[in-house]
């Protein structure tokens, strides 16, 4: 899930819940969130980011996570 609101400055928030599992699960959540949206960070507007990790996201492969990300950003119209 991720939410975007329009800035002069670009500033990422990475949220993860306990449900997703323990603090080991809940940090690698967060680095694959980090990853994925880094590798766009020159393709991006910039704004306020926040993305929340769902509980599938350390059972998805590499694919499917970049087809949901491009998904979720071109919803919500983010691309330059």
């Amino acid at each position: 899930m991720a939410f975007f609101k329009p800035d002069e400055e670009l500033k990422l928030a990475f949220v993860t819940s306990k449900k997703i599992g323990n603090a080991v699960q809940r940090n690698k959540a967060r680095r694959r969130l980090r990853a994925f949206v880094l590798s766009y960070e020159n393709n991006i507007k910039t704004g306020k980011y926040i993305f929340v990790a769902k509980e599938k996201i350390n059972e998805n492969d590499f694919d499917k996570l970049k087809k949901d990300f491009n998904f979720a950003f071109k919803r919500l119209e983010i691309f330059k």
